[in-house]
């Protein structure tokens, strides 16, 4: 999920590597280190990532007892998590706090479209399939066009099928599975007329998120670090009252902490 960086400028991701299965105590000391060395550490992860490693990276928060730790699991498919996670990366060479760098991954998902092209949607379980479309997944050659994010949407591949792209410039990262077919490239990045078109390996948690390794999985997003900085900076920052740390949002995502509900003023009583 470490993509290639877009520029220079782009930080490197550091990548925690068989966190559920290495000795904790070697793990714990790498991700002090990391912390240490930069102060502050976003972890992305999947909504597909298996549970012993969500139980463990929430093990090494506590361990460490830590607020500079911050846990993101966006609800994404995995292509564009990795998406995700880049465009993070652009922005931490530029002169953002750690609060609203680890805030504005909510903000940027709402300029993500995220998709696949399916073999199948028999085990489909995070898209709505109604029974029509479940038993038409089973009939050979079948293939539907699917839409995760922002709002999903389901269609059965035909000469007029069609999914609702973006109504604003982006460009196009593909990630290949099982799935022999260029539908993606050759009529869905046309018809959203992207500006730019990428390919990418397939994320290995795609197969368990789509239900499917037949996918050709797609996620168009704004490359442009200047357009980031510019969506990041012009939402109102706040102060967590916690840990007082910069943030954007209502929820700081270091300390989990919410801003205070606004104190009641006493009633007035009239004296007759």
């Amino acid at each position: 999920m470490a993509l290639p960086a877009h520029d220079e400028r782009t930080l490197p991701a550091v990548v925690l590597r068989d966190v559920d299965t290495r000795p904790l105590d070697h793990v714990l000391t790498e991700l002090q280190a990391v912390v240490e060395a930069h102060g502050h550490v976003v972890v992305v992860c999947s909504p597909a990532t298996p549970a012993p490693v969500l139980r463990r990276l929430h093990t090494l928060r506590s361990l460490l007892e830590s607020d500079r730790i911050a846990l993101f699991r966006p609800d994404l498919p995995p292509l564009a998590v990795a998406v995700l996670a880049r465009q993070l990366r652009q922005l931490a060479s530029c002169d953002i706090g750690p609060g609203v760098l680890a805030s504005a991954g909510r903000l940027l998902t709402h300029y993500l479209h995220a998709g696949a092209l399916l073999g199948s949607v028999a085990r489909l379980d995070r898209i709505p399939v109604d029974l029509k479309q479940h038993a038409k997944s089973w009939l050979p050659g079948s293939q539907f066009a699917v839409l995760a994010h922002p709002q999903p949407q389901l269609v059965r591949l035909g000469p007029d099928a069609m999914l609702d792209g973006p109504e604003f410039g982006t460009w196009m990262l593909v990630a290949r599975g099982q799935l022999p077919s260029d539908w993606v490239t050759t009529t869905l990045a046309p018809a959203w007329r992207v500006q730019g078109l990428r390919e990418a390996q397939l994320p290995a948690e795609s197969g368990r998120w789509w239900g499917t390794g037949k996918a050709v999985e797609f996620c168009t997003f704004l490359p442009d670090l200047s357009v980031l900085y510019q969506l990041v900076t012009s939402v109102r920052r706040g102060t967590c009252h916690w840990c007082g740390i910069d943030v954007i949002g209502d929820r700081c995502v270091f300390c989990s902490a919410t801003p205070p509900a606004p104190e009641a003023r006493p009633a007035l009583t009239r004296r007759t």
